[in-house]
């Protein structure tokens, strides 16, 4: 069905599915959009009216106050439309593109993989002050549980500048696509495996330096092209080589090369974690421009699709191991 759907049906879909949809669509944004225009007239209008107090006409006082009363109503009206659009382009458009991939998977356009979670991965270890997400998936894939959906999560760090003027801004720690699925196994200690930075750019000095930064001890490993790839560190040594087969660290390899973006795994408890960082909106609707075009379907359905590329490439339906 995949390979079928891959191979040519996403086109029919979209002609049939999407498409009709597109112009009920654009008719609501269009309201939308109006109010950006009014509020970029209102703006001029206020920037005229005190242009005009500021050299002494007080007559245009009443422009400034009706412009300011135009502004606030058109800001009101915009955000209802655009709520009202955004909504829709998410029932729509994106819980079709879900339906393609399994019509048995649960979509919340509104949910999100829950902190609590997010923090039990233990993949982040930075302390988050600003926590968002959307777009969460969940289901049953045979034998595996699993949840998937868009997080953006963020510290704040507060500076002092040169006069003594506090400074704030919000710092991202974590932006893309956060995956957790049963792995059957109950973990006796926590296996992480990060992108490779260090070794790359800093060579032995990056090893050396992998040894005494990372949250557990370095783990060394035989596959030349992985330890290229990815750092491991782990508390339990046996155990991640256990859990990190041959087989599972090449299919480690294939998901980073297929959605070509930093990706991250933990192995806690007894689930699998992976997040992999993209730093831009996902599944959001646009303000200008086509409401969506057929690539942008085709991204989505690969983006949903990962849950089912992990589950497949780490072999999580094959129950090897008994859960004690």
């Amino acid at each position: 069905m995949d390979s079928v759907i891959e191979g040519g049906q996403l086109s029919e879909i979209y002609q049939k599915a999407i498409k009709p949809r597109i112009g009920e669509l654009t008719r609501i944004r269009e309201k939308a959009q109006k109010a950006v225009y009014y509020g970029v007239a209102a703006v001029v209008l206020l920037i005229i009216f005190i242009v005009l107090i500021s050299n002494g006409a007080s007559m245009a006082i009443a422009g400034l106050v009706l412009s300011v009363i135009g502004l606030i109503v058109v800001i009101v009206k915009g955000q209802k439309a655009w709520k009202l659009y955004h909504t829709g382009f998410k029932e729509q458009v994106v819980r079709e593109v879900v339906k393609v991939v399994n019509p048995d998977w649960a979509y919340h356009p509104t949910g999100m993989i829950d902190s609590s979670v997010y923090a039990q991965s233990d993949l982040f270890r930075k302390s988050v002050d600003r926590y968002k997400g959307d777009d969460l998936v969940q289901g049953v894939l045979d034998k595996t549980d699993f949840e998937c959906s868009e997080l953006h999560t963020q510290y704040k760090e507060v500076t002092t500048d040169s006069k003594g003027r506090r400074q704030e801004r919000w710092v991202t720690i974590f932006k893309g696509l956060f995956f957790h699925a049963d792995f059957n196994k109950d973990f006796i200690g926590r296996t992480y495996v990060s992108p490779d930075t260090a070794e790359r750019l800093l060579g032995k000095f990056g090893r050396r330096f992998q040894k005494i930064s990372g949250p557990a001890p370095l783990v060394v490993l035989e596959n030349v092209e992985f330890e290229k790839a990815f750092v491991v560190h782990a508390t339990d040594q046996i155990e991640a080589r256990y859990i990190l087969t041959p087989t599972i660290m090449e299919a480690m390899l294939r998901i980073k090369q297929l959605y070509d973006c930093q990706v991250h795994f933990s192995f806690v408890g007894s689930r699998v974690y992976c997040a992999l960082g993209m730093n831009k909106a996902l599944f959001e609707p646009k303000l200008f421009g086509p409401v969506i075009k057929l690539h942008e379907m085709e991204d989505m359905y690969h983006l949903f699709k990962v849950n089912e590329v992990i589950i497949r490439e780490l072999n999580l339906n094959t129950r090897i191991w008994t859960k004690v």
